[in-house]
Parts: C-alpha cells; structure tokens; sequence
C-alpha cells in the first residue's frame, strides 16, 4: 500500500566534518498507528520471510535516491543500507544486489551494505562465501553494532569487511566513563591495526565528537550531526 518509506541519516568524516555518507533507515507510516518504529516489525518480517522483498525494496530506493543525488551533483556520497539475517540466507541474494546495482546505475564502491556481528558468526562458512561474492562486485562491507556481539575476534580475519561501526553504548557515557572510553579507543586501533575504518554511533554531543578525533575515529554518525529525515530535508555536502 505504499506506506514504506526512508529516511537518512548522515555520517561525517571525523577529520573535516564533512558529510561524506547516508545510512538508509526504513520507516513504516501506518494510516492508523502513524510512524511504526522497526523494531515494532522487522522482527515479524524476519519471521515470516517478508524482509527478503522488503529488503530488495529498501536497497533499489535507497540506490535510486543516490541516483537522484548523483544527478544533481553528489555523486561522492556514499550510501549505506542495513541488511537481515534472512536476506544473507537467501540463494538469490548476491544476483538481487548485482541486478539492483546494473538496473539504478550504482557505483558498486559507493554502496556500503551493513551487518551484525550475530549475522556473521550465524551463517559461518556459507557467510564467506555470500560476503567474497558482494566485494567481487565491488560493494563495500561494515560491521554494525561492533562491540556487543560474540566475544571471538576471529572472524575479524575471516571475513571481508571493511569497515567496524562501535556500538552507541559504547559512546553514550563516553565523556563520563573512562571503561567506555578506553573500549571506542581499543576499537579504533583494533580496527586501524586490520586496515579497517571506524565509524563510532550515536553521537550526541560537541564532547563525545571531540573525544573519538582525539582517538583518530574515522567517522562519525548521531543526532548531534544529523536525525533521519525524508530525501528532500537531508543536508547534502557542498
């Protein structure tokens, strides 16, 4: 019934405070409940299999959209789509993404598709191989949510990723609590020391942005940049 939608949110290159990314956030507008929030549904469609088209629909609008933006001058943004559990499982996943990208005209390197470390340690060796399938095509790969998954850094060198994102609660009392700083900074040289970008969530404040520069934090994303907000509001870079 059309009442999907998404919303972006920026990401910032810690370095210049430039806007260099959006991350694609879906968004379900009920005509009786208003704005359902996703944790209110995408675990049902997890469930019953309806993220798989659903996911292709969030990925071909947000490759669209980033279409519209190159057209009008910000073909230097990245873009960045969150995937399930569900979609890595399924067969044809990697032959959606490559026909996705030929059909949008999508620079395969300036897609980033993100994943939780549970979706990495869920699928083992069957998750190398869909993962070596989407860098073949050129797509790049983050870790989401790093920092609050599986204990085991293994994978870290089994998988093709190229980017960690530390995990909000990480952040949150980050200027209040040295444990959490130390954990962000441990991140961001575990992650420089692989060759991997860091990107730290949920910042808020002048502080917590101040603290993880300090720390050499490659990027950053929160509301202290940024909410999620239609197309048409986001703050494209100049």
């Amino acid at each position: 019934r059309a009442e999907l939608l998404l919303h972006f949110q920026p990401l910032v290159e810690v370095g210049s405070g430039q806007i260099i990314a959006a991350e694609a956030l879906l968004r379900w507008q009920h005509p009786q409940l208003g704005v359902v929030a996703p944790a209110d549904f995408i675990p049902l469609a997890e469930e019953t299999g309806l993220i798989v088209p659903i996911g292709e629909w969030v990925l071909r609008q947000a490759c669209e959209q980033h279409r519209a933006w190159r057209a009008s001058g910000h073909g230097r943004l990245r873009m960045m789509v969150n995937l399930s559990a569900r979609q890595l499982r399924d067969e044809g996943f990697v032959d959606m993404v490559s026909r996705v990208l030929a059909d949008t005209a999508m620079p395969a390197g300036q897609l980033t598709l993100e994943l939780t470390e549970s979706m990495l340690m869920e699928g083992s060796g069957c998750t190398v191989e869909v993962l070596e399938r989407l860098r073949t095509l050129g797509v790049r790969l983050a870790i989401d949510d790093f920092g609050t998954g599986y204990s085991s850094l293994a994978y870290l060198k089994r998988f093709p990723i190229d980017e960690l994102k530390i995990d909000r609660l990480f952040i949150r009392d980050i200027e209040r609590n040295s444990g959490d700083a130390a954990i962000a900074e441990a991140i961001v040289k575990l992650g420089h020391s692989l060759g991997l970008r860091v990107v730290a969530e949920g910042v808020e404040s002048a502080a917590q942005f101040a603290i993880l520069s300090a720390h050499g934090c490659d990027f950053a994303q929160g509301y202290h940049f940024g909410r999620p907000v239609a197309a048409a509001a986001f703050p494209l870079p100049d």
